[in-house]
């Protein structure tokens, strides 16, 4: 008897890597996805893919992980600065297997899997967008805008923080939805004049009226992240113009005349922090799986939204791979605890990034003033914008 094929909605890295899982459990897979092929993804987006999520990814197609690596970038120099004065530096030495990370665009990251997920035999439908979908005992059907219903046996979600999937399922996301606005800005390398291979922190940078900024390199070009303050308008800041006028005194020391030229600036964008959780991560029937940003959506520090997705996605699969709603239980509730987990981490990190309380400002003004003779306090600034790095057994283990 054929088996019925599981349907993946969405053609983004969380997508593509459960399809992938799929194919390397040997389940016949297609992969609804609602843009068309060749559709333009601009922005760096997600940009780190960590080692265990190049783990996962390996798992599922043998020579992935070298592949990304060798195309991403891994920066050994982590510099923190607080008001203009370094307050923490180091550099590790080149790891001896696996790198920590890579870092490269989303877009690149996607490019990877959509062609390990062809030569493994995914079936893709481009421009097949859905907007509802049921599910009984023997399997769920998917309603498309062309008319089309798709009968399957397992879905999974992945269609985004919009998903039609889970709305047409009638779960809530549970959560806050934080104050204020960043902005982040893609620069391209300037060839031969290329910046140090680092991630450089700032708080309340000088050369920006004390709002906080991060730099972080990836393939051809870095990133930067401004956080605004609360009384900002995106306009001020978070257009192609506004950027021009203050990228350069940000970027770095001795770069205040650092050329940013128009055809430079990649990407502007502005975000607002979300830390939201689907009040559940499948159906009462156990036919529909949410991973990614269908399931939670967390704010960029820590780089769990991507990293986070692929381990939903590797989890749906094993658990489809199953075939028993045993399997598919247990996969939403140790999911749904590792998003609970990382909307905590994150929450800790906004705390920290924006403080409502003056306690937190002056905690980091005492640190940063000890850091030249206490190095823990340098260690605790370089860290704490981050969250905590390991969860409980709970999550599997895993920091996402």
């Amino acid at each position: 008897m054929t088996r019925a094929p599981v349907v993946v909605v969405g053609a983004g890295p969380v997508g593509l890597s459960a399809a992938l899982a799929l194919r390397a459990r040997g389940l016949p897979v297609v992969l609804l996805e609602a843009d068309p092929e060749d559709r333009e993804r601009p922005g760096s987006r997600a940009l780190f893919v960590h080692r265990e999520t190049l783990a996962l990814l390996d798992g599922m197609r043998p020579g992935l992980a070298d592949e990304l690596t060798a195309y991403g970038r891994t920066w050994h120099t982590r510099r923190t600065l607080y008001r203009g004065r370094e307050v923490y530096s180091r550099t590790f030495p080149p790891p001896s297997g696996r790198p920590p990370f890579t870092s490269l665009r989303q877009v690149d990251t996607e490019r990877f899997l959509r062609e390990a997920c062809a030569a493994a035999g995914v079936e893709f439908r481009w421009r097949t967008r859905v907007i509802g979908v049921r599910t009984g005992a023997s399997g769920a059907w998917l309603s498309c805008a062309d008319g089309r219903e798709w009968p399957c046996g397992h879905v999974i979600a992945a269609d985004g923080a919009r998903s039609a999937v889970r709305a047409g399922l009638g779960i809530p996301m549970e959560g806050t939805h934080g104050e204020g606005f960043h902005v982040v800005v893609d620069v391209a390398d300037r060839p031969g004049a290329e910046l140090p291979l680092e991630r450089v922190f700032h708080y309340e940078h000088p050369g920006v009226g004390g709002r906080s900024v991060m730099r972080v390199p990836f393939t051809g070009g870095f990133q930067v992240d401004l956080q605004c303050h609360a009384g900002d308008r995106a306009e001020e800041y978070g257009t192609e113009e506004a950027v021009r006028h203050w990228l350069p005194g940000v970027i770095g020391e001795g770069h205040e005349a650092y050329d940013i030229s128009a055809d430079r600036i990649l990407w502007v964008s502005t975000y607002r922090f979300l830390r939201k959780v689907a009040a559940s991560f499948t159906d009462p029937h156990g036919r529909v799986l949410l991973a990614g940003e269908a399931a939670h959506l967390f704010p960029p520090f820590g780089a769990r939204g991507m990293n986070s997705g692929i381990a939903d996605a590797a989890a749906a699969a094993d658990a489809v791979a199953a075939g028993t709603p045993e399997a598919v239980a247990g996969f939403a509730a140790v999911r749904r605890a590792a998003g609970l987990f990382n909307s905590e981490a994150a929450g800790l990190a906004l705390d920290h990034l924006r403080p409502r309380r003056r306690i937190v400002r002056l905690r980091q003004r005492a640190a940063a003033a000890l850091a030249p003779v206490l190095p823990s306090c340098g260690s605790w600034l370089e860290h704490a914008p981050y969250g905590p790095r390991h969860g409980s057994p709970a999550v599997a283990g895993r920091k996402y």
